[in-house]
């Protein structure tokens, strides 16, 4: 493959960022119905952004290895399909706390839709195990005949610890934005309430 070969180093690395995030939203979601603190749909909401733009990537550089390599931009395979679905499904996670008002109901809504958004994770992961697919059987952890050259794989490792990192890395400044947004929501919802007290209307009534 040469030179193009190198895009693995960023492909693969992409995808294992994205099932962790999208581990950690479905974990976040389960613990949020569990203890129904704020902080735990912060962590989801934040994590599935980061999944989001690891998905992202991978749908990106994918194409780029494959038409030089396989032909094709694109072909409807289970690993693809059910990799798109996974980040239709998530994207509509996002937009889904977008359109809804009351925090609460927020939460709990998008955390029932995340947990649900997770299923397909497992299939993503399996799928070129189920199915034959474009995509060749597991080059790591993929049985007999399986693995990669040891230099490969040193590189391959050096790779996912830094693009995990990165992940890491973001996933912490975007909880501590999403936890300010939070504190900022409850501040502004407390004084509308105030605002709406019968003694409130009344003092402006009179003036």
């Amino acid at each position: 493959m040469h030179v193009i070969q190198r895009i693995f180093y960023f492909h693969v690395p992409s995808w294992i960022a994205m099932f962790i995030a999208f581990s950690v939203v479905f974990i976040a979601n389960i613990a949020y119905l569990a203890t129904r603190k704020s902080n735990w749909d912060c962590l989801g909401v934040s994590a599935a952004e980061v999944g989001v733009v690891c998905c992202t990537i991978g749908l990106a550089t994918g194409p780029l290895w494959a038409r030089p390599v396989w032909g094709i931009w694109w072909t409807w395979d289970a690993r693809l399909t059910t990799t798109f679905i996974l980040w239709l499904l998530y994207i509509s996670y996002l937009l889904l706390r977008g359109l809804l008002d009351n925090p609460e109901k927020k939460a709990t809504l998008s955390a029932v839709f995340g947990i649900f958004a997770f299923l397909d994770v497992p299939l993503v992961y399996v799928s070129n195990r189920l199915w034959r697919t474009q995509h060749p059987q597991p080059v790591i952890l993929g049985g007999n005949g399986s693995g990669l050259d040891p230099t490969m794989g040193k590189v391959l490792l050096l790779c996912v610890i830094a693009v995990i990192g990165v992940m890491i890395m973001v996933l912490f400044d975007r909880y501590r934005l999403e936890r300010l947004r939070h504190e900022f929501e409850e501040l502004r919802l407390e004084v509308e309430t105030r605002d709406l007290t019968p003694a409130s209307i009344l003092g402006k009534e009179s003036t």
